[in-house]
């Protein structure tokens, strides 16, 4: 079964909806975000703020003063772009407890083209102090990391997108904050994605199987704080690395991982993410082909790797 990890957000928010301090504020896009579903359950608290990205930061602001919890949901583009003035100094500076839900991130928004594909999102917020920054990879995961937020005091960006992506856990599966998850065990190369990457970077590492290639496969849900000691363990386990994501390689999770790796344990490391360009309309398959995203390319990362 696939979803996409839009869909997810609204029906878990429906189902936490008996928590009286939780509200939901939207930027005119509520049927996109599928916010739309926790205003039907709970109309009395949720706010639609219309075409004013900003207003709606400050907003959740307020409610966070005032002991609620502010789910504030817009297209990435947006949440991350416009209102990074007032997450940063409404939100972050002050350490509130709002969680920006941002949904339409990466190039799989196809269609809409590179003006509304945010693949700089990442690197925007992870650069803002006290924000935690997670990237889930499949629904199941969205839903525990959306009931997780909910627990943890403190800003929190949680990346969410359009297209249907694979299910990769199960009904028991609990999200570790702050720490990367093994999906499969390698000796040779360590593949480290994130979002809908992570399915692709499975994909891939059974196709090296095939080849000989043994590879560990990391799912890095939680882009800051990043796991640095299993970064550490899996480099000095396979002593390569390639980092894997929907998302500029110019300050996402390759940078990330590149970060800890450089001031703790040399080693080499290729990139597979969108290279210093903008989108452009398209499908979201022809897309991810046109911009080097596919298992085959993760393939040829790994492969290039000496």
């Amino acid at each position: 079964m696939s979803i996409a990890t839009r869909d997810v957000y609204g029906k878990v928010l429906v189902e936490l909806s008996e928590n009286s301090r939780i509200v939901v504020l939207d930027a005119d896009l509520a049927k996109a975000t599928k916010t739309i579903e926790f205003k039907k359950a709970c109309p009395e608290r949720f706010f639609d703020m219309g075409i004013s990205e900003q207003d709606m930061m400050g907003t959740a602001a307020g409610f966070a003063t005032c002991g609620k919890i502010p789910f504030a949901s817009t297209f990435a583009i947006f949440a991350a772009g416009r209102a990074f003035e007032q997450i940063r100094n409404s939100i972050a500076y002050p350490n509130l407890n709002v969680k920006i839900a941002a949904t339409h991130a990466g190039l799989t928004v196809g269609e809409d083209g590179g003006s509304h594909q945010a693949i700089e999102d990442i690197s925007l917020m992870r650069s803002i102090p006290n924000m935690t920054v997670i990237n889930p990879s499949d629904g199941k995961e969205t839903e525990e990391v959306i009931k997780a937020a909910v627990q943890y005091y403190g800003p929190v960006y949680i990346r969410l997108g359009r297209a249907a992506t694979p299910d990769l856990h199960g009904a028991g599966y609990q999200f570790n904050w702050g720490k990367g998850e093994v999906l499969r065990e390698g000796k040779d190369v360590s593949i480290i994605a994130t979002g809908i990457m992570v399915a692709k970077a499975l994909e891939a590492a059974s196709k090296l199987q095939e080849e000989g290639i043994v590879a560990t496969v990391i799912n890095m849900h939680t882009i800051k704080p990043i796991d640095k000691l299993l970064i550490l363990e899996t480099a000095r386990l396979t002593g390569k690395i390639v980092t894997v994501e929907e998302h500029s390689v110019i300050g996402g999770l390759g940078s990330a991982v590149c970060e800890v790796l450089s001031q703790e344990y040399p080693t080499k490391v290729a990139m597979v993410g969108v290279k210093d360009r903008f989108g452009t309309s398209g499908k979201p398959d022809d897309l991810l082909k046109q911009y080097g995203l596919t298992t085959n390319d993760i393939i040829a990362a790994v492969k290039s790797i000496k």
